[in-house]
């Protein structure tokens, strides 16, 4: 038998420890972060909101405030979150942090993922009609099998 580092990282040696769930303001990612929490307090472990936000240098040529755009989101997403904690604080305790990157969804995601060290993706299915052809962010996360993904409707 091998010996462990104690140094090492190890995702899910003990159960999950932190269940990141994207979010973007849709209806599915935001049943996503539902269904997210409810695995992290089953699982006692932190929730890990993240929100890629888009960079789209096309749209900032044409004078639109892209980066004041999705600040706005990511502030209404935190909002919109705090809002639901402070409801069923009294019901259940979840440890949350909400974070932000930047980029495309997929990247962002992949990158959120390492650094927290995730140990379960939870995502929205696409809406997008073209995501059938091309492929969803949701298809990508879990073609890399990286860490076990959970899609919801």
């Amino acid at each position: 038998m091998s010996e462990q580092q104690p140094d090492r990282f190890e995702r899910g040696a003990d159960g999950p420890k932190v269940i990141m769930a994207g979010v973007d303001g849709s209806a599915s990612s935001l049943r996503a972060a539902a269904y997210a929490a409810g695995l992290a307090r089953r699982q006692n472990a932190l929730l890990a909101l993240v929100y890629v936000q888009p960079v789209i240098p096309a749209g900032a040529a044409l004078g639109v405030p892209v980066a004041g755009t999705t600040e706005e989101i990511a502030e209404d997403l935190v909002a919109e979150i705090r809002t639901s904690a402070e409801r069923v604080q009294d019901l259940w305790r979840i440890r949350w942090e909400f974070r932000t990157f930047r980029g495309d969804a997929y990247t962002g995601l992949v990158q959120a993922a390492e650094e927290l060290k995730a140990d379960a993706v939870v995502v929205g299915a696409s809406e997008s009609a073209g995501h059938r052809f091309v492929g969803s962010v949701a298809v990508r996360l879990v073609k890399a099998g990286r860490w076990p993904v959970t899609v919801v409707p």
